[in-house]
């Protein structure tokens, strides 16, 4: 494999061309209207344009991406995650084209892809399922009869679905026949499928998801785990690993079992298994995302591995670089996703332009990012600035220097979810360990919370310079400091 074109855009799309380069592959970016400036553009060898800014008239274009390849003498493509990553159809054209897609089968996809034939497949294997149905439902009554037997609360969930569309939670048979309608709506305009299925809503759950790989030769091995239970409309904003409530044996145990979920689709290539955990720390299969994810990161931070190298490997039919009592956890790592979302008015996005930014440098701090100062945020594509990557030593370790890198990092033009991200990491429940995916709901609801936690922390701030200045004061007239001296560090502290 000597040139791997990305199918992606943004920070996952400069993360793999860092591995490329490393192992001294060839790089291909692709671009928008909107991305023709940007960094992960500038930074691989080559570049190719596909269209206009919208995703569906550039990177969701496939014919023409292929068409790219060919030109270009690709061997290989790297999907990223999101766009065309978990794309079966565009699995199968890559490998009908002679490419080899850095990731899982079309027919792993596909079985996983779906959440009810993905029930089904992990059965065999005694991995442990949500209590509910694993048939897709359509009829209302019928429905609501399997709700009443599962008993409420309920979920009803999109087949097809993820990222929270098509998920309705149901607290009472009076509003069953409303949500599901909802439901069925919602799904079928988000993923041309509005078939839907019911399960137990799980109370206090924890997310968890365990990091999985499988190469061609039969060989498989976990990666330990990553909490995500910091999460707004279901979507992920902190994750960190490993989880501050897992006992050695219960992450043996879950391990094991996504191990067991690779086995039951003939899988290949990075993959994670997501499971729920609840306040009696049973677990539950929820899905298996057949791609890298957004938070590998705090992964390779605590096992010191470079996931896209494993990825590149794998696609080249290597076996897996280590067996699985060779792989080792060591420390913590946490993850703040920058989004340039207004949290005090319901992390509703805001685009504009970066007038300042400047990432937080340091040992064991990590940034992930796309952009660069003077540069727009798209209204096309995901708001995501940056990842916030911190190491530590212990939990409390990484819990402190990330609460410093959020400091350090300076961002104007846009708000973002930083000050969300401080707001989490210094809550009692959070350090704690004691929380779970309603966290937000349950601590967040009233936005000024963080409002009045930021101006506490200004106002500490100010006095702390009030009283630095005072001290230099003191000191010139002891004669200790010249009046240029003292403005100097009059405007530096101001500053």
């Amino acid at each position: 494999m000597k040139k791997v074109l990305i199918a992606n855009r943004g920070e996952i799309a400069r993360r793999v061309i860092r591995t490329l380069r490393k192992m001294n592959i060839q790089s291909v970016a692709i671009y928008s209207d909107a991305d023709q400036h940007a960094p992960h553009v500038l930074e691989a060898d080559e570049a190719v344009y596909v269209g206009s800014s919208p995703s569906s008239d550039s990177y969701l274009k496939q014919d023409l991406i292929l068409e790219h390849c060919k030109a270009l003498g690709v061997d290989g493509i790297h999907p990223g995650y999101g766009f065309l990553s978990e794309n079966a159809s565009f699995a199968r054209k890559v490998k009908a084209a002679g490419l080899k897609l850095i990731g899982p089968s079309p027919e792993s996809m596909e079985l996983m892809g779906d959440k009810l034939s993905a029930k089904q497949a992990v059965k065999a294997f005694n991995v442990p399922l949500v209590p509910g149905v694993d048939e897709a439902i359509s009829d209302v009554e019928e429905a609501k009869k399997v709700a009443a037997l599962v008993g409420y609360p309920i979920l009803i969930k999109a087949s097809a679905g993820g990222g929270g569309k098509g998920m309705r939670l149901v607290e009472n048979n009076e509003e069953f026949e409303s949500q599901m309608k909802l439901a069925q709506s919602e799904a079928r305009s988000s993923f041309g499928d509005d078939a839907v299925f019911i399960e137990k809503f799980v109370t206090k759950p924890r997310h968890i998801e365990i990091q999985v790989f499988a190469d061609q030769l039969g060989n498989a091995v976990y990666l330990f785990e990553r909490e995500c239970s910091i999460q707004r409309r279901h979507q992920k904003v902190i994750e960190e690993a490993p989880s501050a409530v897992l006992t050695e044996a219960l992450r043996k145990e879950m391990g094991e079992a996504a191990v067991a979920v690779c086995k039951a689709c003939n899988y290949e290539g990075a993959g994670t298994v997501e499971f729920l955990l609840d306040a009696d720390l049973k677990f539950y299969f929820l899905e298996m995302n057949t791609r890298l994810q957004v938070e590998h990161p705090v992964t390779e931070e605590i096992t010191g591995l470079d996931l896209v190298e494993w990825q590149i490997r794998v696609a080249r039919g290597e076996q897996l670089p280590k067996k699985q009592e060779e792989i080792v956890c060591n420390g913590h790592a946490i993850e703040i996703r920058v989004y340039a979302e207004d949290s005090l008015n319901g992390f509703t996005p805001d685009i504009g332009t970066l007038e300042r930014y400047r990432i937080p440098t340091g040992k064991s701090v990590r940034v992930d990012d796309a952009f660069v100062e003077g540069m727009e945020i798209p209204i096309y594509y995901d708001p995501m600035i940056a990842k916030l990557v911190v190491w530590g030593k212990t939990r409390k370790d990484a819990i402190a220097r990330c609460i410093e890198a959020i400091d350090d990092y300076e961002i104007s033009g846009v708000k973002t979810t930083l000050d969300f991200g401080k707001f989490v990491l210094k809550h009692p429940a959070f350090v704690s360990g004691d929380f779970d995916t309603n966290f937000v709901k349950d601590y967040f609801s009233d936005p000024s919370v963080i409002k009045n936690a930021m101006e506490e922390e200004h106002w500490a701030l100010n006095q702390a310079i009030d009283q630095i200045w005072s001290d230099i004061k003191a000191f010139k007239e002891k004669e200790f400091a010249s009046r240029e001296i003292s403005s100097s560090w009059k405007n530096k502290l101001q500053s």
